[in-house]
């Protein structure tokens, strides 16, 4: 389970493990903002594990964070389909390839799945007759949140994320159409 862990000024900060986000509340440097349904026992203590805790004090953070330039991340931005053909993606592609000029930047790079990865070889999508279903995007401005949590945003999370109801409230992770859709929105 992971804790969404807000600044002093309720803007996201980091996710972390909850057993990281309960010693921040046993060491009195967070309050909890909203409580998840497990509970963690000890001897003589049972506690509620924390959705989102909030710090204490306010802490400068010296840049703007942005989703890192991963496998991971770019298939979860591509809803682990091929941005060919729709099936099943098992391979990172760059539209325009860096022998041709491309660079390795979220604009460039799409997640294909092997068959389409091959046809394509060294040549951009409209000289291998391949056309791309839509085109690569930079993520959202917290969209570092979902990948530093594998994909999986709890619910509790939503309002500190920007996010609505544009989290799957069955499973609790995001579409590829509700990853365009943020990305869109912030």
């Amino acid at each position: 389970m992971r804790t969404l862990v807000l600044n002093a000024s309720n803007e996201p900060l980091s996710v972390v493990p909850a057993r990281r986000a309960l010693v921040l509340l046993l060491r009195e440097r967070a309050v909890v903002v909203s409580e998840s349904e497990r509970t963690w026992r000890a001897e003589s203590l049972s506690l509620n594990v924390p959705s989102v805790v909030r710090l204490r004090r306010y802490v400068t953070v010296p840049y703007r964070r942005t989703a890192p330039l991963s496998r991971r991340a770019i298939f979860l931005r591509d809803g682990h389909r091929c941005q060919y053909c729709g099936k099943h993606a098992e391979n990172i592609d760059h539209v325009i390839p860096k022998t041709q000029g491309g660079q390795h930047q979220w604009d460039n790079v799409v997640a294909s799945c092997r068959r389409c990865n091959t046809r394509k070889g060294g040549r951009t999508p409209a000289q291998a007759g391949l056309q791309l279903q839509r085109k690569p995007s930079v993520p959202g401005r917290f969209d570092w949140v979902l990948v530093a949590a594998g994909g999986r945003a709890d619910r509790s999370w939503a309002p500190f994320l920007s996010m609505d109801a544009r989290i799957s409230m069955s499973e609790g992770t995001r579409s590829r159409e509700e990853w365009t859709a943020l990305s869109v929105a912030i």
